[in-house]
């Protein structure tokens, strides 16, 4: 069962090309195990009809499902230009004009951000994915600058700014992202994303108002600033403030450079499997699948790389938003994924994981020690909040992490923790147990070729309602 069993897990996008119900219940069966919502397009009807019907087909799919609300972030981006396009040539000095509601043609340019008030003289600005590359030479008035270009391109309407020496002082979170949190918040989302994080104290502060608004979402960093990634310590101080990181290679690989992802992936990973926290690479892992029914050989490399590193989630986003092989693509990352896990052992990390609570990490290393001695079929863990079961996870154990919580909430979660398959059960003294005879008499879990019953370490604690209460480790046989 083991090898059939996808350790590192997949969160796929909802987009035009899956919005159709039966597309979205294909995803599910497929092996999706987490929906990105993009708040950048679509209306709030919309998704709340997308919420629906993930939830109808993983309630009849018997699994877990983690719904990711991705919050659009101060994504600065050009007004409309006349004709939709505008050539220019290396030296050409543009005003980039908040003020300015409708482009003549000339290089007087409306922008949808008041740059004026963050960029200083002398800061790069990067435009349309990095193809056009300028330099801010003047801050002309209140609402405009004018920036020198350095190389002849062309710019087309509502394409994206990246400002990589900018400091935004904390202003990442818009008049629309405020709208969309107090949307999110009265909706059925396991995880908030924030875009253009540059520091821990942006984390914190959407944490109080996720808090201030009931929510009980955890946050997703998204890694894309140069900021962020500015030192290692400044790194970890955000790993350290969130409840998980996406790395955004996107926007990253224009604002620091593409030859700068690799390592910062390398070690955002492995500062998550440090602190026992969610990591998801994403960006391009199989882009050519948009238009492509097979990857590259390039692009399964790129995901094999991310599964051995031992990342707990690859997202894909164009590839099932807008593609035209949205399951296909699904189907091929699973394929990739199951090979690499069964070939190839998770990379060490050169740190043990110090979690939040040190009991949590003692006992997640030695139900893993004691499950790979003793050749265990299974890691069953009782969970309150999803701790012990993220703590297992840390230990990247090459065998299944089975969790069983009371709490619907926690369980989706999981559903992106590495070698996690979470189930909601009433609380009893012996669900756990009840579970594991369950999904062997199911035939979910088989014993091994010659043997009738299963090993299975089982982590549980006599303290049910206490955050740090597992606090026992039993081998039992089904």
């Amino acid at each position: 069962m083991s090898k059939l069993f996808k350790r590192t897990k997949i969160l796929a996008t909802v987009g035009p090309s899956v919005f159709p119900e039966d597309k979205l219940k294909e995803m599910v069966y497929a092996g999706v195990n987490g929906f990105r919502m993009n708040f950048s397009h679509g209306a709030n009807e919309e998704k709340d009809e997308q919420i629906a019907i993930i939830r109808k087909y993983a309630a009849e799919r018997g699994k877990a499902v983690a719904i990711l609300q991705d919050l659009q972030g101060p994504k600065i981006r050009l007004g409309a230009l006349k004709d939709n396009h505008l050539d220019l040539k290396a030296g050409d000095e543009v005003v980039l004009d908040y003020a300015l509601q409708e482009h003549d043609g000339t290089l007087f340019l409306p922008v949808q951000y008041n740059l004026a008030e963050k960029v200083k003289v002398g800061e790069p600005i990067s435009m349309f994915d990095g193809q056009v590359h300028a330099e801010v030479v003047e801050i002309v008035s209140d609402t405009a600058i004018k920036v020198k270009v350095e190389n002849d391109g062309f710019l087309m309407s509502k394409k994206g700014i990246n400002l990589p020496d900018t400091d935004l002082g904390g202003d990442i979170l818009t008049e629309k992202d405020m709208a969309d949190i107090e949307f999110g918040a009265s909706r059925d989302f396991d995880f908030v994303a924030m875009s253009f994080v540059q520091s821990a104290e942006d984390i914190e502060k959407l944490r109080q108002i996720l808090v201030s608004h009931g929510s009980k979402a955890q946050i997703v960093a998204k890694i894309e600033t140069k900021k962020a990634i500015e030192t290692d310590e400044v790194m970890e101080a955000i790993v350290r403030a969130t409840d998980g990181i996406m790395i955004a290679r996107g926007d990253m690989a224009i604002e620091a450079g593409a030859e700068v992802v690799p390592i910062v992936q390398r070690k955002l990973i492995a500062l998550c499997r440090q602190h026992c926290k969610l990591v998801i690479v994403a960006t391009q892992m199989m882009s050519s699948m948009v238009e492509s029914p097979e990857p590259t050989r390039a692009e399964v490399s790129d995901v094999a790389t991310a599964v051995i590193l031992g990342t707990d989630a690859v997202m894909l986003s164009d590839e099932t938003a807008n593609g035209k092989y949205p399951i296909e693509t699904i189907k091929e990352m699973k394929k990739v994924i199951l090979y690499t896990q069964n070939h190839s052992r998770i990379l060490p990390i050169e740190k043990n994981p110090t979690g939040e609570y040190k009991s949590y990490d003692a006992l997640g290393k030695a139900a893993v020690k004691l499950a790979e001695q003793i050749e265990a079929d299974m890691i069953i863990a009782s969970t309150m909040s999803g701790a012990t079961a993220a703590s297992v996870a840390a230990q990247r154990p090459n065998l299944p992490i089975v969790s069983v919580t009371s709490d619907a909430r926690v369980a989706n979660q999981l559903a992106l923790t590495y070698s996690n398959s979470a189930y909601v059960r009433d609380f009893s003294a012996t669900y756990a147990q009840d579970l594991a005879h369950e999904l062997k008499d199911s035939g979910y879990l088989k014993p091994k070729e010659g043997k009738d019953d299963l090993t299975i370490v089982f982590l549980s604690g006599v303290h049910r309602n206490d955050v740090g209460g597992t606090d026992t480790i039993q081998i039992r046989k089904i």
